[in-house]
């Protein structure tokens, strides 16, 4: 009988764990360095790296990274404490670099001026409806807010045509933009009852209320090319934030940019000698924007 000798057995599991925990090791090392890498660099770098590869292409050329690039820092964050009055007006005043020196107390004075020629006809012109006007500053500019009262309201419940008082207001105004030859933002606000109906809201009303007081101050001799933008605010930015269903929330602000003059007043003789089309005439979409659902 022939005797068959066995085979001895292979190694266990062969050789093939090794290439495994090489590439384990290669890719550790890789990630440890990435790290160090992120500790080491500086955030320009970092913003600098993250653009390279936001924007980068195969099918570009010249797509090095140079991490000594400069780099825009990202705008400050606005503080905790900033007021609800001081919104898209003081971002647009920021785009202007800040003076400073004689030319920071020029434009002080400027703002001043402003302020005390709208104050001092308010009290001249206007003096009936003063109590419905607030006059402040704010950073580059003055603001001028004609307000809703109990009993003295500047437009009909849910609507946009604008009362006789209120035009009256809108019009000594506007003359006295068209002197000062500066640019303006009319800005519409409501208070935070609902509109009753859904395809129908506070955001197209506030926006409306703005374009009729646009029109009325065109009428009134305004250069149409001094108005930055016309735009509305709903019930977000309230005047009496602890209170939101308050009337005097309902409001029109103008905002006059000391900083951004817009090539001279209109003269008289350059005013149309028809008036602009007036407001539309109230909504008939139902209940008012001003008032809760029934």
């Amino acid at each position: 009988m022939s005797r068959r000798k066995k085979g001895g057995h292979d190694a266990p599991h062969g050789g093939s764990w090794k290439v495994a925990y090489a590439d384990f090791v290669t890719a550790m090392m890789a990630f440890f360095l990435l790290m160090w890498l992120l500790n080491v660099a500086s955030p320009q770098q970092k913003a600098q790296l993250s653009k390279y590869f936001q924007e980068f292409s195969i099918f570009s050329s010249g797509s090095a990274l140079d991490l000594n690039l400069p780099v825009t820092p990202p705008a400050p964050a606005p503080p905790a404490a900033r007021s609800a009055l001081q919104t898209a007006d003081e971002d647009t005043a920021a785009q202007n670099p800040v003076p400073s020196g004689p030319e920071a107390k020029a434009q002080a004075a400027r703002q001043q001026e402003v302020l005390d020629l709208l104050q001092k006809e308010v009290e001249g012109s206007l003096v009936t409806l003063q109590d419905q006007i607030i006059i402040d500053t704010f950073d580059g500019g003055v603001r001028v807010q004609v307000v809703d009262k109990t009993g003295g309201s500047l437009f009909p419940l849910g609507g946009t045509q604008i009362s006789q008082d209120g035009k009256e207001i809108l019009s000594v105004l506007a003359k006295n933009l068209r002197r000062l030859g500066e640019k303006v933002a009319i800005e519409g606000h409501t208070d935070a009852l609902h509109y009753a109906s859904s395809r129908f809201t506070n955001w197209e009303l506030s926006t409306e209320r703005a374009s009729a007081a646009r029109k009325i101050m065109e009428d009134a001799g305004i250069n149409p090319d001094c108005i930055l933008r016309v735009a509305g605010y709903a019930a977000t930015q309230p005047l009496i934030p602890s209170q939101p269903n308050d009337p005097r929330n309902r409001r029109i602000s103008i905002l006059i940019f000391n900083r951004q003059p817009c090539g001279g007043a209109v003269q008289p003789s350059d005013l149309p000698l028809m008036p602009a089309t007036p407001p539309g005439a109230p909504s008939s979409r139902g209940a008012s924007g001003d008032m809760p659902k029934p």
